[in-house]
């Protein structure tokens, strides 16, 4: 199993050599998209993923800097099949708000000429609890308070717990806490791909003092870490010793 990184920027002004929010799990010869900020199709193209293997794509939450490339993903995907002449596989789309890719839908058919979804998109609304379970991946929905309307409780800001080949993988979307996390995590975890936009690597280090987690990975990340890369890389090795890891764009990594 291999992860991505194709952009770990949290939703700040544009940095160099950084897109917003995508992260890419490669299992079994398929690939499943958590977020699609803008460039990912670019990214993830030149890098060498085969676009026409996605399998599933999950949104955490309507954000632009996780939603923006989503629009630019379909589009791409229907632009490769018919350069290769190969019909792409039906694609499983979970997402917190149906508003969202009902307006990506609209957009497509109004902007993007000659788009005819030549292949099947089935859109599914996210929920609390296991979204689904193919034999590659197991994945879980646990809503936070991100984004909430709180008169109404209508959660649409989600982390996930993705469970393959006996490993446990965490991804914590945006958040309003970190202690959201503490059901995902449970006992121990493989890895954590945790957001450091709203917070800091210190924070990270005290949330973690008394978890079992075995490496961690600091994406969509903001401007403490962006704007002092040699400091915060320090600080990431002083604090998890060899286990952390502060993402950069293109990177992959085996679990």
């Amino acid at each position: 199993m291999k992860i991505h990184f194709l952009g770990t920027c949290a939703g700040t002004e544009p940095f160099p050599d950084r897109r917003h929010a995508c992260t890419v799990i490669e299992i079994n010869d398929s690939l499943y998209w958590l977020d699609a900020g803008e460039g990912c199709s670019i990214t993830g193209h030149l890098m060498g993923l085969d676009l026409l293997k996605i399998k599933r794509i999950l949104i955490s939450h309507p954000h632009i800097d996780h939603t923006g490339g989503l629009a630019n993903l379909l589009w791409t995907i229907q632009k490769l099949s018919q350069r290769k002449k190969l019909t792409p596989n039906s694609i499983d789309l979970y997402t917190p708000l149906h508003d969202l890719t009902d307006a990506v839908f609209s957009f497509l058919k109004n902007a993007a000429d000659g788009f005819k979804k030549n292949f099947e998109i089935n859109v599914h609304e996210a929920e609390d609890g296991i979204l689904f379970d193919d034999g590659s991946l197991k994945v879980s929905a646990f809503h936070n308070e991100h984004i909430i309307d709180k008169s109404k409780r209508e959660w649409i800001s989600y982390s996930f717990l993705i469970e393959a080949e006996n490993k446990k993988i965490v991804y914590s979307g945006d958040l309003k806490a970190y202690s959201e996390l503490d059901a995902l995590i449970g006992e121990h975890c493989d890895a954590l791909i945790i957001e450091t936009g709203h917070f800091g690597i210190d924070d990270v280090h005290e949330y973690l003092k008394n978890k079992s987690v075995d490496r961690v990975f600091f994406s969509h990340n903001g401007r403490e870490i962006l704007n002092f890369q040699k400091e915060s890389k320090e600080k990431v090795e002083l604090y998890f010793e060899g286990r952390g890891s502060i993402c950069e764009d293109k990177m992959t990594v085996e679990l």
